[in-house]
């Protein structure tokens, strides 16, 4: 029962990512903010035709509402993919590179101290003099 749940959740996940990855495409398109655009005009257009009531006013405030919330979600899991994929290209980077600081590799899973200190350690390296052959 426990392998089942796992496998739909994977799935789950899977189905999630593939309708985000979609979505977030769709939703960059020109056309897409066009007919946004458009929609919102008919919504003003229609306004006298409804008296401006409040009615016709929740019309796009619960419309806009609902796109909004949905996005949010969407970004997110379109933001957290493309940050571990980044995350992996420079791992990958500092792995090969034989001046590389391997403890680097786990910057993300580092405490809000360790990250300060991390942050100081890089800061006095910059506002050291330039070693022969430096740019």
């Amino acid at each position: 029962m426990a392998d089942r749940r796992r496998i739909g959740a994977a799935g789950l996940s899977s189905a999630f990512s593939t309708a985000a990855m979609w979505t977030s495409q769709q939703m960059g398109r020109a056309s897409t903010f066009i007919v946004a655009c458009v929609a919102i005009l008919a919504w003003a257009v229609t306004g006298p035709l409804f008296h401006f009531s409040d009615t016709w006013q929740l019309v796009i405030n619960t419309g806009t509402t609902i796109v909004t919330f949905l996005m949010v979600f969407l970004i997110q899991n379109t933001q957290n993919r493309d940050m571990s994929a980044l995350h992996l290209k420079l791992d990958e980077l500092i792995r090969v590179n034989q001046d590389a600081r391997n403890t680097l590799l786990n910057l993300e899973d580092m405490t809000e101290e360790e990250l300060a200190r991390m942050k100081g350690t890089f800061a006095s390296l910059a506002v050291e003099p330039a070693g022969p052959g430096a740019l």
